[in-house]
């Protein structure tokens, strides 16, 4: 989908579900990394996350529509924000999300690394380089040396 495509399906659902025409320009913003979209006061367009394209034709309207929300009610110089009972009352009427959808699993730690002491054997599992030089074991004050990588 390209952005003109994405534009005249923000048009099309504007005017469909709020009788109004939206008359300003909307785009994919790949920077968008935890939100669905995003309604810029200044200039009026709507950046959309191009991940949501994936997630299904019902998950992107229904964030279109979020956005729309935002953008109707702000140009009627009524409450737009999310806490704003205008916003809240509108999003339920049009049938819009109230949050998007998670778009990426948390990452599992990559590595982990396994230092031992020299003295008492006392095994510390870590994510990241201990400086050997500097740290010892706390149990008896010996050194650390790196056993492995997991």
């Amino acid at each position: 989908m390209t952005d003109q495509e994405l534009t005249q399906l923000i048009q099309n659902i504007s005017v469909t579900t709020f009788n109004r025409p939206f008359s300003h320009q909307a785009n994919f913003n790949r920077r968008l990394k935890t939100t669905g979209g995003r309604y810029h006061l200044q200039d009026h367009h709507i950046d959309i996350n191009p991940l949501m394209v994936a997630q299904g034709q019902a998950v992107l309207e229904d964030i279109i529509k979020h956005e729309l929300c935002h953008y109707h009610l702000h140009l009627l110089h009524r409450g737009y924000r999310h806490r704003d009972h205008d916003f809240k009352r509108l999003l339920q009427q049009v049938g819009g999300a109230r949050f998007a959808p998670p778009v990426t699993a948390k990452k599992a730690p990559q590595k982990r690394l396994a230092y031992q002491c020299t003295k008492c054997g006392q095994l510390y599992q870590r994510q990241r380089h201990i400086n050997t030089t500097r740290y010892v074991c706390r149990r008896c004050h010996g050194h650390l040396k790196l056993v492995k990588e997991i």
